[in-house]
């Protein structure tokens, strides 16, 4: 993976534009428009998108499960299913709400697939560089209990100090600003997805902003 701008193409089914089509020509978008890289979910969409572009994927599968916190390639039956993709990062969740052990084991059972930490504060990201971990990225800050008031850009200028893998910025990076802020700091690299992906998202940004002074 290349440093810059990873676009994550992805729509749950509830969503508009929940296709492996669209996802496709999503990421033939933003090869165009000058991505390093993409970020997909399921293993539908992985291979829709590798049939069209030749960048290196950071692959996910979102999965609920009963009693369960993790939802990022949250067990062994998603990795699994990601690594037959033959997808080149895999990223799971790696707060302090999985497991360790899960963690740990990624590398015995797969010691040549690289793997990517979800993880969403200071310590997590500090614990998946010990285990390593190939990329620490800053994905679920915000979504879990522990970093409801945390600033993604204080999280991040710390991993990028302490952590010897490198780090990548994701989660909430919604302006070109933002993002080269967080290259600026030392981020590997940033993923945007909600700003560039999801026109349902960035219509209700503009109708919010128009009905406010109406």
């Amino acid at each position: 993976m290349n440093r810059g701008l990873i676009v994550s193409c992805q729509a749950l089914p509830e969503e508009p534009l929940h296709s492996s089509f669209i996802m496709g020509r999503l990421a033939i978008a933003a090869l165009e428009g000058g991505a390093v890289g993409i970020r997909a979910n399921s293993t539908a969409d992985i291979e829709e998108i590798k049939k069209h572009v030749d960048l290196p994927i950071i692959g996910i599968i979102k999965k609920e499960y009963p009693n369960r916190k993790p939802y990022i390639t949250p067990t062994f039956a998603e990795v699994d299913a990601l690594v037959k993709t033959g997808v080149e990062i895999i990223a799971v969740d790696a707060t302090m709400d999985q497991e360790e052990d899960f963690l740990r084991m990624l590398f015995m059972k797969y010691p040549t697939q690289k793997f990517m930490a979800d993880i969403s504060t200071i310590d997590e990201g500090l614990r998946a560089d010990e285990l390593g971990f190939h990329y620490i990225g800053t994905t679920l800050i915000g979504y879990t209990s522990q970093s409801r008031d945390a600033d993604k850009f204080i999280v991040l200028e710390q991993l990028i100090k302490q952590c010897n893998h490198p780090v990548i910025a994701e989660g909430n990076f919604n302006t070109p600003e933002q993002a080269a802020k967080a290259i600026q700091m030392g981020a590997y690299a940033v993923v945007v997805g909600s700003a560039i992906t999801r026109p349902q998202v960035i219509t209700k940004w503009f109708s919010d902003s128009v009905h406010a002074v109406l």
